[in-house]
């Protein structure tokens, strides 16, 4: 599939290349290893472990109460691709790592976080969105298991986007964006307390980004982790950098046809993304969403390993 690329021969490989990488010198993870819910206070007993104590408790109360926590358990982590057609952008991108589209660039670095849970013992499962839960599997922690969820994101690079192509089913066109309602699903069908990593483009109607805010709301609601990972193609979908000439635009989702000239639209169509797109960015700061801007034109590597470090010294 990656002829051009004798380095990556496959998602397996690449990722345990890339983790390698990343982990060599590298003192902590960047994941918590553990998930601990906290179950009450008790009084403190002269003699035992300062470390449990609530000291913010002792500053209003002048007395020393220790946290009890109700478990102890392995993360569990659920990877959710948006692999609506959308996604498929820009499609000569489709399975190249150079230049990846935004499916690519998700199933790639999807892999790797895979390579790191599967190293720390942690459990993980994988979600593909569109117009609902096209696929959702539990969580779990073994070698076979991550070969099996490697299978489904290779599958998904095989996928090769034609415009030309009659039978979308076989292109991956024509798929649309409704994943507020499967975020929702998702939201309760997780194990509480579960850390889930978001891949979309958040490519909705004006109409349904309210809707889309409220479902990232409902996962934090429900006690889990969440990692947004706001992946966009910035030179076509943000500058919309295109020659200023008549060109013809085509919905990857519905197949509509447009023709304008780029010059023309490009300072509006730029205003209204970066609206879009702080609008996306605010509501996940006020729900304390971990939120990471993508730009895919930059390489998974360039993108994913600086983030990773950063979370890892904040730990």
């Amino acid at each position: 599939m990656f002829e051009d690329l004798e380095r990556y021969k496959s998602l397996d490989f690449y990722a345990r290349q890339t983790v390698e990488g990343f982990i060599a010198g590298l003192h902590r993870s960047p994941f918590h290893g553990f998930s601990v819910e906290f179950a009450e206070h008790r009084q403190y007993s002269q003699g035992e472990s300062t470390r449990n104590i609530d000291w913010k408790l002792y500053g209003r109360t002048d007395k020393l109460f220790v946290k009890r926590y109700e478990e102890e358990t392995n993360l569990r982590c659920q990877l959710v691709v948006d692999h609506s057609s959308s996604m498929l952008l820009p499609t000569e991108g489709q399975g190249d790592l150079r230049h990846p589209n935004k499916l690519t660039f998700a199933c790639y670095a999807a892999a790797v976080l895979t390579e790191l849970l599967v190293r720390q013992r942690d459990a993980f499962g994988l979600s593909l969105l569109s117009e609902g839960i096209d696929l959702q599997t539990d969580c779990r922690s073994s070698r076979t298991f991550q070969q099996y969820v490697l299978q489904i994101l290779e599958s998904e690079l095989r996928c090769k986007p034609s415009l030309r192509e009659k039978d979308t089913t076989k292109t991956g066109l024509n798929r649309g964006t409704q994943i507020t309602e499967a975020l929702h699903l998702t939201a309760e069908r997780l194990h509480r307390r579960s850390m889930v990593v978001i891949f979309t483009d958040a490519l909705v109607k004006p109409s349904d980004r309210d809707p889309l805010m409220d479902a990232l709301r409902h996962l934090r609601h429900c006690k889990h982790e969440v990692l947004l990972f706001h992946t966009l193609h910035h030179a076509q979908e943000i500058e919309f950098n295109f020659d200023n000439r008549p060109t013809e635009f085509i919905d990857l989702e519905t197949g509509r046809h447009l023709k304008v000239q780029p010059g023309e639209v490009m300072e509006k169509y730029h205003e209204n993304m970066l609206r879009a797109t702080a609008d996306i960015k605010r509501h996940a700061i006020q729900y304390h969403i971990d939120y990471q801007p993508v730009d895919v034109g930059l390489g998974v590597e360039q993108v994913l390993l600086p983030y990773l470090l950063k979370r890892s010294r904040h730990q």
